[in-house]
């Protein structure tokens, strides 16, 4: 008996639309198309669950943020649940200073459900992951790339989201995060 196929239908419209929306953006002075980073987040959603809309959710997690895209969009195009897992995704980077920007989107996904948190974990690893690859060859000087230039003031970011995101604390992806944030941060 042949297995079922799997309907990656609703996915394969969200990837599709993420890549329009980001198409022609670099990921911050990387030198590589800006979609990279959903995709990556998507695959790491992957690890953790088949749920097809948390896997567009994190395909279009970076949408609203950083395209002309708006929640309502989303809404329209893929339902309430896959807007309203982007919407806690994008935290709106004008309200406040870095550090109150940062504090409310750590008390955001703190407080979201489950699934909300799978996704949130896709994106901050996908981040950490290049912090971490960037650290290795920049060194300090990699924190002069950012708005909050203080290493210290990314540790309490990055930690402050393990705390929010320790649910998933049995997940592989979640290890990794942490284990990440340990290695970037020893000795800060």
């Amino acid at each position: 008996m042949a297995n079922k196929p799997l309907n990656t239908e609703l996915l394969d419209r969200a990837i599709i639309f993420a890549v329009q929306a980001h198409a022609g953006t670099e990921r911050r002075g990387k030198g590589f198309p800006y979609i990279v980073h959903p995709m990556e987040a998507m695959e790491i959603v992957s690890t953790i669950t088949s749920d097809q809309e948390l896997l567009a959710a994190a395909a279009l997690h970076d949408t609203v943020e950083d395209t002309d895209v708006t929640i309502d969009d989303i809404r329209h195009e893929f339902g309430d649940r896959i807007a309203s897992l982007v919407q806690i995704e994008s935290v709106g980077d004008d309200e406040g200073t870095w550090h109150e920007r940062k504090k409310k989107a750590i008390d955001l996904i703190a407080a979201a459900p489950l699934d909300a948190k799978i996704v949130a974990l896709g994106d901050k690893l996908s981040n950490m992951r290049a912090i971490a690859r960037d650290y290795a060859v920049q060194g300090d000087a990699l924190w002069n790339l950012f708005h909050a230039n203080d290493p210290k003031d990314h540790e309490w970011h990055y930690r402050g989201l393990a705390d929010a995101l320790r649910d998933l604390k049995d997940t592989f992806a979640f290890k990794e995060f942490e284990q990440l944030i340990n290695q970037v941060f020893s000795g800060k």
